[in-house]
Parts: structure tokens; C-alpha cells; sequence
């Protein structure tokens, strides 16, 4: 009788334990840590893709709280079939206050490869035995590959210049966060509007503590054309979209969003727009269905000013950007500018 007590007890004593934490989940509500990178703990929603925070098709799309040197860096919900991202996720606190990594090798996701014992993102070496190939995504070898029409870089979504510290810089150098960009687009117009996003952000999105505090979600429309793919494997999106929103201490709200079309156009900016603009945009790339990128909180037809930089030249804190040329390894414009 005392042995089964004991059992029963050992039983709850499991039943009050939190579940284990999975850096691949079935929600991005699953990890309390995961939920932050969200404005108001709300996922973006994506009809047919994901709708109320569930995803519709779990074969297919995975949600990934990106995990790196045991903390939760940023969220991304990752395509297993085009294998790119859909959208990566995280907050803004500020500039990074270490220099940019002067190398770090590109990981990838060990749980999208079944390898269910290792949580963290890890180079392909560590997962793969030093196979090529991996089932689910991108692989160093698919950005090795090379085609005729269009240089391509690896585009982050979650730039590491936006990330505060050397290990969250570090943890944006997932091919799970990455998809090929055009390199003309990448190194110029993009480059440029990360650097407009990030000076809006830290002029405008101090909290009631005077800290910097905002919300950004950057995402990839496929390319709906089967031939347009890296290595016969990576789909090439045909759009690259960005937002961003905060409530700062002043009440009141900065929000804007950014698109463009993934192919290098001589360097034109990007113009900032309002996110409803941007919603509307996305509604037709997701069957018209309702796109919604952050909470209903977040309004849809303002937009921050823009700040006039020109003649300036960005410096490494981010608080101006570059004018007048393309991003190169020494302007500095993101650690991804000089990257293949």
C-alpha cells in the first residue's frame, strides 16, 4: 500500500512540473519566454498559414523559439517546403553594444532534423555528421550553389545589427532566419531601411522605465514559380516585408512598415508606409484572407516620420545610416552585408 502511495505521489509531483521547453513547438504560446517577442503576447495572422496563433498545416510550417547559449533569442515560423522563413519575430532594446562577430559560423535548427535531444540551434557539422543535405531546411551547400539570373546573399530576417548583445547577434546566424536576397537589394535599399527602422526605434520607443522597447516582425513572400529556387531546393521569395510598433512613455504609438520586391533595382529607398498598407499589401499574397502582423492595439494608418539623413554616415551605434552607396563590409550597414 505504502509503494503505491509513494507512486501516486511521485505522479503528482510530475503533473506539477512545467512541461519541458522545445526550441521547436506546436505554439509559440507553449514557451512563456517565446511569447515576448510578440506585442501583446499576439502572433501575426497569416490565413492558411496561421490563424489565431495555431499554424493550419503543422506537416509543413514550424514554429521555432529560436534558442541560443540557453536563452530564448527571437521567434521565427519556418517553412520546411520552400525551407525559408515565413517571419522572424523579436524586440528591439537597442543597438548592440558589442562590435559585430567577426566570424560565426551559420547554424541550423537540430529539432527540424528529428535530432530531439538537442534544443539549440548548432552548426551543420553538429547536426548532420557532415552530411550535405538536410531534409527540412537550408544547408550551408544550397547558398554555395549559384545561378545565372540573380546574385544571391543570405538575407537575415532578425538583422544582427538589431540585436543588443554579441550572443543575440550571434543567434540571427541561423538558415532558419535566412532567405536568399538579391544582393543589390540587400546591400543597398534593405540595408538602408534597417538602418531608418533602427533610428526610429531608439528615438522614439522609450518606455515608462526610459528604456528602449519595440516590436518588429520581418517576413518573406514565396516566389510562386517552382523554378525559382537556390540549389534546386531554396524557394526565392519575390517580397521582403518588414514592421515595426511601440507605446512609448509619452503615449503614444510608432509604427511603420517597409516592402519591397526581392530583385536589385539600382538601389531606389524603399518608402516607409503605414501598416494597414503593408496588411493590405500581404492580403493579396495570402488568398485575401484577414492579415493582421501585430495586435489590434498597434494603429494601421499612422506612420513615424522619417528621419532626413542625408550626408550623414551611419555609425557602428546605428544612429544615423549611410547615403548615397551600397552597403559594404566597411560602412558597416549589417553583419549580413558582406555575407554569401
Amino acid at each position: 500500500m505504502m509503494g503505491v502511495l509513494n507512486h501516486l505521489s511521485t505522479l503528482l509531483l510530475l503533473s506539477l512540473l512545467p512541461p519541458a521547453l522545445s526550441h521547436v513547438v506546436d505554439k509559440f504560446s507553449d514557451v512563456p519566454q517565446c511569447k515576448t517577442f510578440f506585442l501583446k503576447e499576439t502572433t501575426p495572422n497569416l490565413p492558411g498559414i496561421l490563424v489565431g496563433g495555431t499554424v493550419q498545416d503543422q506537416n509543413r510550417y514550424k514554429p521555432i523559439c529560436q534558442k541560443y547559449k540557453n536563452n530564448y533569442r527571437f521567434a521565427t515560423l519556418y517553412d520546411t517546403t520552400n525551407k525559408i522563413p515565413v517571419f522572424s519575430a523579436y524586440t528591439f532594446s537597442g543597438p548592440p553594444t558589442d562590435p559585430r562577430p567577426k566570424y560565426q559560423p551559420w547554424m541550423i535548427e537540430p529539432q527540424l532534423e528529428d535530432v530531439e535531444d538537442v534544443e539549440e540551434m548548432k552548426t551543420q557539422r553538429e547536426v548532420l555528421n557532415n552530411n550535405k543535405r538536410a531534409n527540412h531546411q537550408a544547408v550551408d551547400a544550397d547558398y554555395d550553389a549559384t545561378i545565372s539570373s540573380m546574385d544571391l546573399d543570405r538575407g537575415h530576417l532578425f538583422p544582427c545589427n538589431a540585436a543588443p548583445d554579441d550572443a543575440t547577434m550571434r543567434s540571427t546566424f541561423t538558415l532558419t532566419n535566412a532567405v536568399p536576397q538579391e544582393r543589390g537589394f540587400n546591400r543597398g535599399r534593405w540595408c538602408k531601411m534597417e538602418g531608418r527602422v533602427r533610428e526610429a526605434l531608439v528615438n522614439n520607443c522609450k518606455n515608462n522605465n526610459n528604456k528602449i522597447e519595440a516590436y518588429v516582425v520581418t517576413g518573406a513572400v514565396p516566389s510562386n514559380n517552382n523554378n525559382n529556387k537556390l540549389n534546386q531546393r531554396l524557394n526565392i521569395p519575390d517580397l521582403m516585408w518588414t514592421a515595426f510598433c511601440c507605446y512609448n512613455k509619452d503615449k503614444k504609438w510608432t509604427v511603420g512598415a517597409y516592402w519591397g520586391e526581392n530583385k536589385n533595382d539600382n538601389g531606389k529607398i524603399l518608402n516607409l508606409e503605414t501598416l494597414g498598407e503593408l496588411e493590405a499589401k500581404l492580403k493579396q499574397s495570402y488568398n485575401g484572407g484577414d492579415v493582421k502582423v501585430f495586435h489590434d492595439n498597434c494603429p494601421r494608418n499612422v506612420k513615424v516620420q522619417q528621419v532626413n539623413t542625408t550626408g550623414k554616415k551611419r555609425t557602428r551605434e546605428g544612429m544615423a545610416i549611410a547615403s548615397g552607396k551600397d552597403c559594404d563590409a566597411e560602412d558597416g550597414c549589417d553583419c549580413d552585408c558582406d555575407e554569401k
